[in-house]
């Protein structure tokens, strides 16, 4: 028998809004549930992750999650949460975007014959040949203007002072509402989930269900995340944080759950891990929230990106803590060196400059932009170290003769503040 997912996502702070029939029959019954997917990029994003730890729990619980890309009614737009029309896409990006996001679901759930095997449906797939007017008999005459006209939705997009809402976005509701229906009819589904703001699409599908079929269909929503500020999660200063490693690269993607506010933590730790509550009370107890995000990071950026990318990223972001060895440095690609030093004070000198330099006292003082007399006196009170060894003040007054890393780079640290010295061709 299945395992009780509600109580599951109870505890993690994951459920929202929910028929009061769902968990005692999901207790009883191996269900199809799904979930659906915007194709409007060709990656997936963080936000998207809420959505996909449902699917993943479902499935770990004993049931049969389906994964919906929305390949028709991308083309339309959903109005939930917006406040404008968004662009709409060809039929040739759509198809791009689709295979790129199943390689992305591929990662977190297991898509094989079982009966808890993971499904990939595209709604194109039965609305490529629904004609117009069969769609408005079939289904349309079902749900009055008066019912669609009431969901949140619509309500929000109908207020003073906002655009106003196409035809086209206001009849989303209808076509998610008809996802729904054919799902139940065509594979038995009887479970869609979602954020918070997809409650009004969701029940109008179980008011489909009803009415076309004369069934009966669950509906279960999740809280939408945002940060302890009120912000909305999974922003970063440069946008979206992409499940792409091509769009947000696996050191930045790592560096992103490094950030997160400590009000954020246990929140965080409930929806993105698989950890159980034994694990997560024990997390918490630490009271030492650094290594308690590093955890995180680790482990979200595992199953995103790869153990291996996962690894190279945490040792690449303890470049600049000191706490990385030489050869961390030297393993990291520039790239992502690159990234690590971004805003890091950096000098470069051609080859020939480096070697009219007097001292390494001059190196340093050119390179910190600080007087020859600072920098010898924290020489003298073991304040300096280049390539994590301490500088010692015989050795700083002679020509500067380092082991460059990666051939070209010297690591400098003044009291806590890192520098790099770059030397090219």
């Amino acid at each position: 028998m299945p395992q009780n997912f509600v109580a599951e996502l109870r505890w993690r702070g994951m459920v929202q809004d929910l028929m009061p029939e769902t968990e005692a029959y999901l207790m009883a019954h191996i269900t199809p549930g799904y979930v659906g997917f915007d194709p409007t990029a060709d990656s997936l994003h963080i936000g998207n992750l809420v959505p996909i730890m449902l699917l993943s729990h479902y499935q770990r619980a004993g049931h049969k999650p389906i994964a919906l890309i929305g390949g028709a009614t991308g083309m339309i737009g959903d109005p939930s949460g917006k406040s404008k029309e968004r662009n709409l896409l060809s039929e040739e990006a759509l198809r791009h975007n689709v295979a790129a996001i199943r390689r992305q679901l591929e990662k977190f759930l297991v898509f094989d014959q079982s009966p808890t095997g993971a499904e990939l449906v595209n709604n194109y797939d039965w609305y490529q040949d629904f004609k117009l007017l069969d769609f408005l008999r079939q289904v349309g005459k079902h749900l009055t203007v008066n019912y669609m006209m009431a969901k949140d939705s619509v309500k929000n997009r109908m207020g003073e002072g906002s655009e106003g809402i196409s035809f086209t976005e206001f009849s989303y509701q209808l076509f998610q509402g008809y996802d729904f229906y054919y799902l139940y009819q065509q594979h038995q589904c009887r479970l869609q989930m979602g954020g918070s703001d997809q409650w009004g699409n969701i029940t109008t599908g179980t008011e489909l269900i009803r009415r076309m079929a004369g069934g009966s269909a669950l509906a279960l929503t999740c809280p939408l995340l945002t940060k302890s500020n009120g912000e909305k999660f999974g922003k970063s200063e440069a946008g979206n944080v992409w499940l792409d490693a091509a769009k947000t690269s696996p050191y930045k993607f790592y560096q992103f759950w490094l950030n997160v506010s400590d009000e954020d933590l246990p929140r965080l730790l409930r929806f993105f891990t698989l950890f159980d509550q034994e694990q997560i009370a024990e997390l918490e107890a630490r009271q030492n929230p650094v290594a308690v995000k590093k955890i995180l990071a680790q482990d979200i950026s595992t199953r995103v990106h790869s153990a291996e990318a996962a690894q190279k990223a945490a040792s690449a972001s303890d470049l600049l803590f000191g706490k990385a060895s030489l050869e961390d440095f030297e393993a990291t690609d520039e790239a992502t060196l690159a990234e690590v030093f971004e805003g890091v004070p950096q000098k470069v000198y051609t080859r020939a400059q480096y070697k009219e330099i007097g001292s390494t006292v001059d190196l340093l003082a050119e390179t910190t932009e600080s007087s020859k007399g600072e920098i010898r006196r924290m020489i003298k009170n073991n304040g300096i170290s280049i390539n994590q060894e301490k500088l010692s003040p015989e050795k700083a007054e002679k020509v500067p003769d380092f082991s460059l890393l990666k051939a070209q780079y010297l690591l400098a640290k003044k009291g806590k503040q890192f520098f790099l010295v770059k030397i090219e061709a």
